[in-house]
């Protein structure tokens, strides 16, 4: 069993520490495995934060006993940081357990110098006063996650959705990720970084590109093009490929094959059909197709992620 530790902390912020907790500490009966998580203090006090809420959370002296830490927000001034959070935290990524940051999170690992040299990401709002205080960290600008090692970036506030279901994928595979996702009333794998979500107008109107890129997640395995796409979104062809870029920073023709990779991912999972049938059930031309885009994109061949993550495998 996972042993999952959420960091309360005197600037803790309550969406992330929210996400975390739905994520991770709520009671999951239809699973046989979960992770076991406490909420813990290493302040030693109870916590006052945004109106005038007062958290209690369990006392710990120690962070020995857990697998996996988050942190869910971190003042991004020059805060002094607690002597007991310095030392457990250093010591726990030294040991190399995996460690994950909510939104300005990941400026409680910077102040530690644990990021140097690393990749990392916080919410789009803090760019520029990250990179200025940690020159030394390879900041990603747009993504709404991101892993070096052993540690875990998310973006800005629901991005910590992401990363914590992309966790959960790799700890419990494809279907249990997907369940946790539908109780959150949310998407079990979205794609794209924060830059589509600045300074992005709230649409008026009924959206057919969404619509479209809906009714192509519920018809992979058939032949889709972009021109059917665009004709779906009722758009021209060049305005469509203009607004998928803008949106997702990538062409239409790589999102289908990621979609189509991540519905090869889930059915190489639960079922036991050839690697040649599950190619044209996720909506390749053929095995070697599919064979070519899930060893560039998932870093394994099919067969390899079938015996590592399959029920049946």
């Amino acid at each position: 069993m996972n042993r999952v530790a959420i960091l309360a902390h005197t600037h803790v912020t309550l969406f992330e520490m929210s996400c975390a907790i739905e994520l991770f500490a709520l009671p999951r009966p239809e699973f046989d495995v979960w992770y076991k998580t406490d909420v813990i203090s290493l302040e030693k006090s109870d916590i006052e934060t945004t109106g005038n809420l007062v958290i209690s959370a369990q006392p710990a002296d120690t962070l020995d006993p857990y697998d996996t830490l988050i942190v869910p927000g971190w003042p991004t001034w020059d805060y002094h940081v607690p002597q007991a959070i310095e030392s457990e935290v250093s010591r726990f990524v030294k040991q190399g357990k995996r460690v994950l940051t909510l939104c300005s999170g990941a400026f409680l690992l910077a102040r530690l110098g644990l990021l140097d040299g690393k990749a990392a990401t916080t919410h789009w709002m803090y760019e520029q006063s990250f990179r200025s205080q940690f020159p030394h960290i390879q900041y990603q600008a747009d993504v709404l996650y991101i892993f070096d090692d052993n540690i875990g970036c998310s973006a800005g506030s629901a991005a910590a959705l992401d990363l914590g279901l992309a966790v959960i994928r790799h700890d419990f595979g494809y279907d249990i990720a997907n369940q946790v996702a539908k109780r959150l009333v949310i998407s079990a794998h979205r794609l794209g970084g924060q830059a589509q979500f600045v300074d992005t107008p709230i649409l008026e109107v009924p959206n057919n590109f969404s619509s479209a890129l809906d009714w192509a997640c519920s018809n992979l395995d058939k032949s889709i093009s972009v021109d059917l796409l665009a004709q779906k979104a009722s758009m021209s062809r060049r305005t469509f490929d203009r607004k998928f870029r803008a949106s997702f920073n990538l062409s239409a023709k790589e999102w289908l094959i990621q979609q189509r990779i991540e519905r090869a991912k889930g059915l190489l999972e639960v079922e036991s059909h050839s690697i040649e049938r599950l190619a044209s059930m996720a909506g390749f031309e053929n095995a070697t197709t599919l064979r070519h885009h899930f060893r560039r994109l998932v870093g394994v061949s099919p067969q390899q992620y079938r015996k590592q993550f399959g029920e049946l495998g």
